[in-house]
């Protein structure tokens, strides 16, 4: 007998983001702020296992939407919480191509290697 797979009824379009409880119920993350939080989401969506997640000052302000220093100050809320770490340096270079800071998500795996959970140390 195969077993076939169910599907779930939140995962129509093709994606879900889940938070784990636990960093819901830290006091790290209960102290963050609300743009910090918006921030962790957006992240999120473009983590992939294999690679750093590229997300930079700018982009953050625009789709949270704020300014760029409340941005700013989100991310150095999650790097102090231990939600993310930065992985390699932003480069702008008007001659070549620009590219933002990569970060890795201390909740999620990256490379194959299991989550640090940086947060909850």
């Amino acid at each position: 007998m195969s077993y076939k797979k169910q599907k779930l009824p939140f995962d129509k379009k093709g994606g879900v983001i889940v938070i784990p409880r636990p960093m819901i119920e830290s006091d790290r993350y209960g102290s963050l702020s609300a743009q910090a939080k918006v921030l962790m989401l957006y992240m999120q969506s473009h983590w992939k296992n294999t690679v750093a997640v590229g997300f930079g000052v700018r982009e953050a302000a625009k789709r949270i939407p704020c300014a760029k220093g409340t941005a700013q100050n989100a991310f150095r809320e999650l790097v102090n919480a231990g939600f993310i770490v930065m992985v390699e340096e932003s480069l702008f270079n008007s001659r070549t191509q620009s590219k933002s800071r990569t970060w890795r998500l201390t909740w999620l795996p990256y490379m194959d290697a299991q989550p640090t959970r940086d947060w909850a140390n």
